[in-house]
């Protein structure tokens, strides 16, 4: 086992990267220590924190309001900075499912006589009996489907 005095420091390209390197090794060094924290900068304090965080055992079980704690969370209110990305990923994605749909309909437009013959042959026979069947099972998945929108509309508007 290699002493910590003596831990290898990789090679870094970027400055910035190396110092915050020494920084989060200084803290891991000072917390196994047990050092004073008296000096320390905001940064050393909360890696400090991790490393100490780090070296506690896990808590057997979640907290009593553990739920209550992650509801609050996925509730919370986003900042308009994370809200105005998403509206901008959801333009973006508008943008990508319209271009799609657009490529969609050229191709069928340009190749659609060569293939679209070979798919209406798979197409079921209409007087055939499997398709009365068919219409009647898609039949009952719809009236299913309502019944049960039907349902949690009702169950909604009574809380």
């Amino acid at each position: 086992m290699i002493p910590h005095d003596e831990d290898h420091i990789p090679t870094f390209d970027d400055a910035a990267l190396e110092r915050e390197w020494q920084a989060q090794e200084s803290a891991m060094r000072r917390e196994r220590l047990q050092l004073d924290p008296a000096g320390d900068d905001a940064h050393s304090r909360r890696y400090r924190l991790i490393a100490r965080s780090l070296r506690q055992p896990l808590t057997e079980s979640l907290p009593a309001d553990f739920a209550q704690q992650l509801a609050a969370r996925v509730g919370a209110i986003p900042s308009p900075a994370a809200s105005a990305s998403a509206s901008f990923e959801f333009k973006l994605m508008l943008v990508l499912a319209a271009t799609m749909a657009v490529a969609a309909i050229a191709v069928i437009a340009i190749y659609g006589s060569a293939w679209l013959p070979s798919f209406a042959a798979l197409a079921p026979n209409p007087q055939a009996p499997a398709t009365h069947w068919l219409l009647a099972l898609a039949g009952c998945v719809g009236a299913s489907w309502l019944l049960g929108l039907w349902q949690q509309r009702t169950h909604r508007h009574q809380r």
